[in-house]
């Protein structure tokens, strides 16, 4: 599969294949039929069989063929070289790029990644060096024949991630598969099979030999919705979860007081919450449900009187725990610090009710708060499903809007230098209490800002 643009928007090639057309089946039949009328074999192959016999719209289309890659670029006009080592040439036909991969058999791993050596083959071979049963399947979209050279229409009726071959053995050749087991089994609503499952706990381990980098974007597949919840449970149950999550891994037995949290640990709170995400939901919000009480098991503490469960500053400790996780997972900057402030915040909003107005407009004007606001929703929706504090910062963030002269300071320090302050603390001191009184609508106007500053000037406040 084609798609080199990250879970969060990185290094895009080409973003044309995120749309699905009801022309892009048409284009990689064309593809198909150009190889063939060549004098070469041509299939389609992995996720878009799978998807077309389950009924679902393949979002694209992987060829394999008998055509060397350099035979490839002579029958298209547009081509990109993505890995001649290994016989993969992309094609553009119509707009859509396709996964054109010559048939190969593959040995000698190594480093749990790359195979040592690759010789091209025949189609039966290329099956058989794929990682699950599921995606071992060739179609012939010509002739309407599906090519099963691996029982792979068995596993796909039985609803089974199986590898093909022995599971240690797939395993070892790229230790990511692990992950990918995982997160096939939870968008499909599969199971994994006993003898697969076994291979991936004895091999979990293996898992921290993978770059932090393929971790993270198989991590972020498995939590999309709305199979967020399901690949969780399969990442804790397969014993993936440990190695790479461990801080979340340790949620599992960290019970909490049920007056709050009636649904039980940390670990069934959060998975509470995934089940209700949004199905659009964007990776900085899935990753905050994840990591909001992160630390929760290293502040429990307990009441000796009443024997209430309390997590005494965990949002700070969580914030501090979200950073090193998203930094050891070589988040992008600007996603880890958004997901941070969301974990460092998330206590704030059960005293919105409380808090000063200017306090309160200041929330509302963080650059995250919709990021922090979904979040409460969730929390919300993971416990008690109360929504009181939800509704009112959802009406006070409506009525904020409506007040457009608020979000801009009525003054700023060069407007103070020409009263006759200077730079300085002190000046900085003056600027933030005029904002706090805009915000409290005690200043409502730029004259009554400078009127107020003359004043205290001449200190007659």
């Amino acid at each position: 599969m084609f798609q080199a643009e990250k879970c969060f928007g990185k290094r895009v090639v080409s973003r044309e294949i995120e749309t699905v057309s009801p022309h892009i089946r048409s284009s990689a039949l064309e593809v198909v039929q150009t190889l063939r009328e060549a004098g070469f074999e041509a299939f389609w192959v992995g996720g878009c069989v799978r998807d077309h016999l389950l009924g679902r719209e393949p979002l694209d289309y992987d060829l394999a063929t008998s055509a060397k890659p350099e035979e490839v670029e002579r029958l298209f006009k547009s081509t990109l070289p993505l890995g001649r080592a290994f016989g993969v040439v992309m094609v553009k036909l119509d707009g859509f790029w396709f996964q054109v991969a010559t048939f190969r058999s593959e040995s000698g791993y190594q480093d749990g990644r790359r195979p040592g050596r690759v010789e091209f083959a025949d189609a039966r071979a290329d099956a058989l060096r794929r990682d699950f049963t599921v995606n071992g399947l060739f179609y012939d979209p010509v002739a309407g024949v599906v090519h099963d050279w691996v029982d792979g229409r068995r596993d796909l009726d039985a609803g089974i991630i199986r590898t093909i071959g022995k599971p240690h053995e797939r395993f070892q050749e790229d230790h990511l598969r692990m992950l990918r087991a995982v997160r096939f089994a939870a968008q499909l609503g599969f199971s994994i099979e006993p003898a697969t499952l076994a291979a991936i706990r004895e091999g979990a381990r293996d898992l921290s030999r993978i770059s932090a980098e393929r971790v993270r974007e198989e991590l972020c597949k498995t939590f999309q919705p709305p199979h967020s919840a399901r690949g969780l449970e399969l990442l804790q149950s397969s014993g993936l979860l440990r190695v790479a999550l461990p801080e979340l891994e340790a949620t599992v037995d960290c019970e909490q007081s049920p007056d709050h949290h009636p649904e039980g640990s940390v670990f069934k709170h959060i998975l509470k919450m995934l089940e209700c995400l949004p199905p659009n939901a964007s990776t900085n919000l899935v990753w905050a449900v994840l990591l909001h009480d992160i630390a929760k098991p290293v502040t429990a503490s307990r009441d000796a009187a009443s024997g209430a469960i309390h997590f005494y500053g965990h949002e700070k400790t969580g914030a501090g725990m979200a950073e090193a996780i998203l930094g050891r997972l070589r988040f992008p900057r600007r996603l880890a610090a958004e997901i941070v402030v969301s974990v460092r915040n998330h206590m704030q909003f059960k005293d919105v009710k409380k808090m000063r107005r200017s306090t309160l407009r200041h929330m509302l004007m963080r650059p995250t708060f919709g990021l922090e606001l979904e979040l409460h929703r969730l929390d919300c929706l993971g416990s008690s499903g109360d929504l009181g504090h939800y509704e009112f910062l959802v009406s006070e963030n409506q009525i904020l809007s409506s007040m457009p002269k608020l979000h801009p300071p009525l003054v700023n320090g060069r407007d103070l230098i020409r009263l006759g302050m200077k730079p300085g603390m002190e000046l900085g001191a003056v600027l933030r209490e005029i904002r706090e009184k805009q915000l409290a609508d005690e200043i409502t106007s730029r004259s009554q800002a400078l009127a107020w500053v003359k004043r205290k000037l001449a200190g007659t406040n």
